[in-house]
């Protein structure tokens, strides 16, 4: 839905509004438990400015999730992002190899 609307060059207040109305009248499907995936490429696209990042595992969560998994915490290999717009929460575990299995930088959280 997101990418057709982007598609047809929808403003972003345009995109959440119509997101959101999705969401509450119930048009878009209920988020599969435990759904994930994963960026282990060093040639990862992750935005503009970070390109490749770490390889990470991501987990997406119905709601506003972030307290009750512990993330973010001293010493928690977890990263957690709460989206609001999108009514999840991403959960990042970053990991130790790249997909082709050499070394990842370290990871201080």
């Amino acid at each position: 839905m997101k990418t057709k609307l982007v598609l047809a060059g929808k403003s972003k207040a345009q995109i959440v509004e119509a997101t959101a109305s999705a969401l509450d009248e119930k048009e878009l499907p209920a988020l599969e438990p435990a759904a994930m995936c994963y960026m282990l490429s060093e040639h990862q696209y992750l935005n503009d400015r970070g390109m490749s990042w770490h390889p990470h595992l991501m987990f997406i969560v119905s709601g506003d999730a972030e307290k009750s998994w512990g993330a973010d915490q001293p010493g928690s290999p977890m990263i957690a992002v709460n989206d609001p717009e999108e009514r999840v929460t991403i959960f990042m575990v970053c990991v130790g190899q790249w997909s082709d299995g050499t070394p990842a930088p370290s990871v201080l959280h």
